[in-house]
């Protein structure tokens, strides 16, 4: 009789051919889905989220709140005083829109039993549906010279307004409501990145979960909560940072470059054609650069200094090392605009010391090019000066020993790594965007760091003042006086959404408006992104040998272009603009002897978010780059101070550099220990494969 088959209980016999899923499991996946999966996002917000540099799941969850509203105190509107902020819970009477310029104005009359006001927003057309009479509001914000400035609101019988809440980095257009509401959408996905640090790591240093400190500095009870939220997640990526630049180390370490000899006749002879005595700073500068050629380790160094500091010198003494010694140099721009303004610099002294110089960039012809890619492989050419053209795979150098990268930041890491690819060329990187030394250190740990931060000393510091739209007429009026005196000025368009083509037809509108308004007695040229090479030559040689008075222009203007006897810029709406951009444009000025004038027109105070009142506030009270770049760590955050724009750090998003520098320490000593493990090491993957800053040669 065959023995009965024991019992096996509810979960079978036989193992599944798949086992499901545990929650726990990490799901990176779900974080690269794109924002408008998130429910409440559409197109208009997705686009706003976008400029933010928020355009996933996981971006909104490492959107960092850059301060927290503590509960404010609910008044009567009898009971408001000054710009004390308040809670109003009042009931809408009647309520009504009006457009000025892209700026949408919604007014609400509202009204309690002490009294009624006139409550503002500013770019939420869809609210007026919502804003019928009778309707109950919660109001958070501060009485004004119009009435009431709404921060933040609820319709009906929300708390949102009363809370202590996260106050995010936003687009005067995007609301704190619709970030905080998009936010909660993200948070149940907290836990998809899974838990990158070892579990006796955690209860040794006595941190939290990835996915609590997530969800806790998004949604904390207090700013003890939300600290220790934020050190857990700084924690995170700085070891993710450590982990990258061990094994850039390793790398570079590996490579060879031949040593250069010592400065000679050529370079002696470089000195003396400057029209110019090298300051202090530049001396400091060339001394550390040619302590590195001499060595066999590739160099790679960062060379930073203020706009005007006089790097371009610098560079082309490092390019012209390598044609002392029989080889070859070249310089690599972000943009046309700034390869064509160094290779007219270069070129000019180059002669002068028979020094062969070669321009290349992809709007020459195809026979041009091949002409240029001939020059360059059989070592004619001693400095090749381009954009990204300069690393296509047909561009052979003869024998290549120095590369000058000009604003790096903007360059990838594999366009970087192609210039030096099959050659180990000493590379300098150069930037006019000045970097705190905290975050240059901790960011460029793998690089070194010479500083310019002195200008010559004949240049006078910039004027700046801010004037708001209903006084523009005004600082046009002092444009007039300068051009009167034989001056010449730039005038800067805002900023628009869409294209290049957008922007450029934007910049010749504002350009025709001029010539036949404020500007009609006066010769102005107009120059963008959507020229052509010859052109934009042709209105820039204007402006430069003064057949042109005025230079409308977009934001091509930003770097490199050196005309001395441009004394004032107006910068339209400046609000639009972030802090290292304005410092870069209002550099274009100030560049003689000359007192120089920067005019920064924007909307009314009250229509201006948080951070665009300090950025325009910090532009007046100083022209000290590296204390802008200090205070747009603060107003910004550090993670968006670094790259093509000024945003895209690393993900550097939760990081304090100056408040964390313990943290930075214990990410160095914990970096070793952890090497393999798998969360971690993707992470640095990713930041090696992305960002634009690692050392990469």
């Amino acid at each position: 009789m065959p023995r009965a088959a024991a019992s096996v209980g509810f979960g079978g016999r036989d193992a599944p051919a798949r086992w499901p899923s545990t929650g726990s499991l990490p799901r990176p996946d779900v974080l690269e889905r794109p924002v408008d999966t998130l429910p409440g996002v559409g197109p208009a917000v997705r686009r706003k989220l976008a400029r933010l540099g928020v355009e996933t799941v996981g971006d909104v969850l490492a959107h960092r709140p850059r301060r927290y509203e503590s509960a404010a105190d609910e008044r009567t509107i009898s009971e408001l005083f000054g710009e004390e902020e308040a809670i109003l819970d009042v009931t809408v009477r009647r309520a009504s829109s009006r457009r000025r310029g892209r700026l949408h104005i919604l007014t609400a009359h509202v009204a309690d039993a002490t009294g009624e006001i006139r409550a503002t927003w500013f770019n939420q057309p869809w609210l007026e549906a919502r804003l019928t009479p009778g309707t109950r509001l919660r109001l958070r914000g501060k009485q004004n010279r119009f009435g009431f400035q709404v921060a933040t609101y609820d319709v009906g019988d929300g708390v949102e307004t009363a809370d202590f809440a996260p106050v995010y980095p936003a687009t005067a257009d995007l609301a704190q409501k619709t970030l905080r509401s998009v936010t909660e959408s993200a948070l149940p996905y907290a836990r998809a990145g899974g838990e990158p640090l070892p579990a006796a790591i955690r209860v040794e240093e006595r941190l939290p979960l990835r996915a609590d400190a997530l969800v806790g500095i998004h949604r904390p009870r207090g700013e003890g909560d939300a600290e220790r939220a934020r050190r857990r997640l700084a924690l995170d990526e700085l070891l993710t940072l450590q982990l990258a630049l061990r094994r850039r180390t390793v790398e570079r370490e590996a490579l060879v470059a031949e040593a250069l000899p010592l400065p000679g006749e050529l370079a002696a002879r470089y000195r003396e054609a400057l029209p110019f005595t090298l300051t202090e700073a530049q001396e400091h500068a060339i001394a550390e650069i040619d302590a590195d050629l001499g060595r066999t380790t590739p160099m790679q160094r960062l060379l930073q200094g203020d706009v005007g500091s006089g790097k371009t010198a610098v560079a082309l003494h490092t390019l012209l090392r390598a044609v002392e010694a029989g080889r070859q140099g070249a310089l690599m721009a972000p943009t046309e605009t700034l390869a064509e303004q160094h290779f007219l610099t270069v070129e000019q002294l180059c002669t002068e010391l028979g020094v062969r110089v070669a321009l290349l960039t992809s709007s020459l012809t195809a026979r041009e090019r091949r002409t240029v890619h001939q020059l360059v492989a059989s070592g004619d050419v001693g400095i090749a000066v381009g954009t990204h053209a300069l690393i296509q795979r047909e561009v052979e150098f003869a024998d290549l020993a120095v590369a000058v990268v000009d604003e790096q930041h903007r360059f990838g890491v594999e366009q970087r790594a192609a210039l030096g690819e099959g050659r180990a060329p000493h590379v300098l990187h150069m930037t006019a965007t000045p970097i705190p030394r905290t975050l240059a250190l901790t960011v460029y740990g793998d690089l070194a760091v010479s500083e310019i931060s002195a200008p010559p000393a004949n240049r006078k510091p910039v004027v700046t003042a801010w004037v708001t739209e209903e006084r523009s007429a005004e600082a046009y009026a002092r444009l007039c006086r300068h051009l009167d005196d034989g001056r010449q000025a730039y005038v800067v368009c805002p900023l628009v959404e869409g294209s290049e083509t957008t922007l450029a037809r934007a910049a010749e509108g504002e350009a025709d408006r001029l010539r036949a308004q404020e500007l009609k007695d006066y010769r102005v040229g107009c120059v963008h992104g959507r020229l052509k090479t010859a052109e934009r030559r042709a209105v820039m040689g204007a402006f430069k040998q003064g057949e042109l008075d005025v230079l409308v222009a977009t934001t091509v203007i930003e770097v490199g272009v050196d005309v001395p006897n441009a004394t004032i810029m107006i910068v339209q709406e400046a609000d639009r603009f972030g802090l290292a951009q304005l410092h870069q444009l209002r550099g274009r000025v100030g560049r003689g002897a000359e007192q120089s004038y920067c005019l920064l027109v924007s909307r009314q105070r009250d229509e201006l978010s948080e951070s665009a009142l300090e950025r325009l506030e910090a532009m007046v009270a100083t022209t000290d780059g590296f204390e802008l770049a200090e205070r747009d760590l603060e107003i910004r955050g550090e993670g968006q101070l670094v790259g093509a724009r000024q945003s895209g750090l690393t993900d550097l998003r939760f990081t304090r550099l100056r408040a964390d520098r313990d943290l930075l320490e214990r990410a160095k000593e914990l970096a070793a220990s952890l090497e393999g493990e798998p969360l971690l090491e993707a992470a640095a993957d990713r930041l090696l494969g992305e960002a634009e800053h690692v050392g990469e040669s």
